[in-house]
């Protein structure tokens, strides 16, 4: 049974979201503050987070900075309407996807689904057991265990699931359309910037090249490339 933590302080929302949930096959817990959220958590016992921007105690952005010092686990952000910093900075800290409120349940219960399904099944069809090399990297799907330069590369899932795809075509242009319904397990949506910064974050983690080029390349107005290195 897939465990879904909600933190969220309008007792209104999480009471309908959970009912949703809970009719769509989900096993849910709920905390309305930060510092509960947080120890909940941490505990190991959720498959997913959804967590709001703002919080009493501690901030939606400071539970998920502490819940990714500690663990993987996949998280969800609620954010108001037409924020994007706090969508950006969410992302930044290693935010899954998000979602701007208002918002419906049913809306909610997609993008888990999504961010699952692309944790657990990883980005294309193929023998998830071979790993997949790309030049100085090397990934395995099966184990969400990934390596660059023969160092251990910690990446957020749905990191792992875009540098995935992007070093299962190496050498071609990834369009964003593709990034995103590969990577994010969801179709692009106007404005969605979630796969830039996404990209920005594996890009620090990678550093650059002996040439000084960044493995991951741009293409204008094409999409983005992983280079043979």
């Amino acid at each position: 049974m897939t465990r879904v933590l909600l933190v969220d302080d309008d007792v209104e929302l999480v009471a309908m979201m959970r009912e949703y949930l809970q009719q769509e096959g989900f096993t849910v817990e709920t905390a309305h503050d930060g510092e509960q959220g947080l120890s909940r958590a941490l505990g190991g016992e959720f498959s997913i987070a959804v967590l709001d921007i703002m919080l009493p105690r501690l901030s939606g952005i400071e539970v998920l900075n502490r819940i990714r010092k500690q663990s993987k686990m996949p998280v969800l952000m609620l954010t108001a309407k037409g924020d994007d910093i706090d969508r950006i900075v969410g992302l930044e800290q290693g935010a899954d996807d998000y979602v701007p409120k208002p918002c419906t349940a049913r809306e909610i219960t997609a993008r888990i689904r999504a961010i699952l399904r692309r944790t657990t099944t990883g980005s294309a069809p193929q023998d998830e057991s071979l790993p997949v090399v790309a030049g100085m990297l090397t990934m395995w799907p099966d184990q969400r265990r990934a390596q660059w330069r023969d160092m251990p590369l910690e990446l957020t899932s749905t990191e792992f699931n875009l540098l995935e795809v992007l070093a299962r075509h190496t050498g071609r242009t990834v369009s964003k359309q593709e990034l995103s319904e590969q990577g994010l397990g969801r179709p692009l949506q106007k404005f969605d910037r979630s796969i830039e910064v996404h990209l920005s974050k594996i890009r620090e983690k990678l550093g650059l090249l002996d040439d000084g080029r960044s493995v991951i390349q741009t293409i204008f107005r094409q999409g983005y490339q992983f280079i043979r290195s």
